[in-house]
């Protein structure tokens, strides 16, 4: 089995895919069960999902993403949202980890109530920042997980966010952040280097 600083030293971002090569849905579906398992700001976990595995679908994507030729040729492209809304998971989150014994009664109110007096009164600016925030960390476990699978990833910000919105009935609640190629390398990733570690560490 990888060890996770090897599945870290492989993960590159590749653009082109094997198109004839398929990722089963439930390939999927396990790798985003266990991606969201990420941390989020008091737990209130506000990501959404859609994947497009239709051939079709994929071909309109396309266009609505710089027309980059990975959406089309990966076996599956994920659509991460950010829930500028997560405040309505407030109490869901809390009653089920009370449910599964993980907080007493007492905390569980402390949070709910906690939680209540603050995100559904934050700007939707304030939401939309923690959101992409958090989205960002379930992003980086979505490919480090599908690397640890041998699968191929590449996180694309460059699309039109409003019409992906528009075409894909988004509801005004998300918003999307990334959408995620997954399938297999047809061709090596690019090599990349790094600015030096001790250029951008500091000790106080």
């Amino acid at each position: 089995m990888k060890s996770l600083s090897d599945v870290i030293k492989e993960r590159h971002s590749v653009r082109k895919y094997d198109p004839n090569f398929k990722i089963s849905r439930q390939e999927i579906e396990e790798i985003l069960g266990e991606a969201i398992s990420a941390p989020s700001s008091s737990n209130l976990q506000p990501w959404r999902f859609i994947v497009f595995d239709d051939q079709n679908t994929k071909k309109e994507l396309r266009e609505i993403a710089n027309n980059q030729e990975q959406v089309e040729t990966s076996s599956a492209v994920i659509a991460v949202l950010a829930d500028k809304e997560m405040y309505r998971n407030i109490e869901r989150v809390y009653r089920s980890a009370n449910e599964a014994g993980y907080m007493d009664e007492a905390n569980m109110e402390r949070l709910i109530k906690s939680a209540n007096s603050t995100y559904p009164h934050a700007s939707e600016e304030i939401r939309k920042n923690i959101a992409f925030f958090d989205t960002g960390l379930v992003s980086m476990q979505i490919m480090l997980l599908a690397k640890a699978k041998d699968y191929d990833t590449v996180p694309m910000g460059g699309f039109d966010k409003a019409k992906f919105s528009q075409r894909f009935a988004v509801p005004e609640r998300y918003e999307p952040v990334v959408l995620i190629a997954l399938g297999k390398a047809a061709a090596p990733a690019f090599k990349t280097t790094r600015i030096p570690l001790k250029e951008v560490l500091e000790y106080k």
